[in-house]
């Protein structure tokens, strides 16, 4: 088998005058979770819809586990299971009838069927209300049942799009750890589409970021943060709001302010280096300083860095 469960190799797709993807190229290692993230109408979904072999690329190709999905569509989409915009479940059947189903389905041997079933349920926390017909479940519930019908086939890669997204934070945190133990336990590569970058940041091992159809970083979530060219700085000073915040946006290297109080502003350069002339600018503008410090790079800081930088490229 491919050590890499998914290759994209300048991946473009034009939909009219539209160019949904542009360009992509990256590899994603088997076995471990891996996030694509972006803003709305960035690309991932119609990504997700090329590596299924649901959707052509105009040029460019694909491999899942070393199969073309443009060539042969069944041969990938049978090492796959997904979770996409809906959850795909028969709400009038109990969830053991769902997972029964969907395991016939699969044309899983009536030997195993049914063991695979238990230990899914069991594993998500679900065997309990196994009786109980999903349409009476909470949404986080079901996402889970339905993260359960995507692996049931023991697939190498899963593509899930948005898992959380409407849960609750304990429902989302109880989701996460089970995505976690997929990885680990089964092997099962993730790739994972969310807007939650924490969520993001605390699962993935590698994320990919894309803005409108272009990849803008790839690494881990660490990486993309080192790798931030902005310095974030916390600045404390008297008068702050009064003597300086109509002015800063001219202020030498800043590209962004953002008020934390009448004397606390944090600020981001574009420019690491401009720190001295920025509090040199500060005392000309008549600022008391009382502290400037440079503040670690989030990854939410460094997601929004790659964001705005495709888009000044544009």
């Amino acid at each position: 088998m491919s050590p890499y469960a998914i290759r994209c190799v300048d991946v473009v797709r034009d939909f009219k005058s539209v160019r949904a993807l542009d360009h992509i190229s990256f590899d994603v290692p088997s076995g471990i979770v891996f996030g694509f993230l972006g803003p709305n109408g960035a690309g991932k979904s119609t990504l997700i819809r090329v590596l299924l072999g649901l959707t052509m690329p105009t040029t460019g190709r694909t491999e899942v586990f070393g199969v073309d999905p443009a060539r042969d569509g069944d041969a990938a989409r049978r090492q796959c299971g997904a979770l996409l915009e809906h959850h795909g479940l028969y709400e009038r059947l109990t969830a053991l009838q769902n997972l029964d189903f969907f395991a016939r389905a699969w044309r899983l041997p009536p030997a195993t069927r049914s063991a695979r079933v238990q230990e899914l349920l069991t594993r998500f926390g679900l065997w309990d209300r196994r009786h109980d017909k999903v349409g009476t479940w909470s949404r986080g519930m079901k996402q889970k049942l339905a993260i359960a019908r995507s692996v049931l086939h023991r697939p190498p890669l899963v593509f899930l799009d948005e898992p959380t997204a409407g849960l609750d934070p304990v429902a989302s945190a109880a989701l996460r750890d089970d995505l976690a133990r997929l990885a680990t336990d089964e092997g099962v590569t993730v790739f994972l589409t969310t807007h939650n970058l924490a969520e993001a940041e605390r699962l993935c091992a590698q994320v990919g970021v894309i803005r409108a159809g272009r990849l803008a970083g790839l690494g881990s979530p660490a990486e993309l943060r080192e790798r931030r060219t902005t310095a974030a700085l916390h600045l404390r000073a008297d008068g702050l709001a009064d003597q300086v915040w109509s002015a800063l946006g001219s202020a030498p290297g800043v590209s962004r302010a953002a008020r934390n109080g009448d004397n606390d502003v944090r600020i981001d350069l574009a420019d690491p280096a401009r720190v001295p002339e920025l509090v040199e600018w500060l005392v000309g503008q008549g600022v008391r300083i009382h502290e400037v410090r440079r503040e670690r790079a989030t990854f939410e800081d460094a997601f929004l860095d790659l964001i705005d930088r495709q888009e000044e490229r544009k």
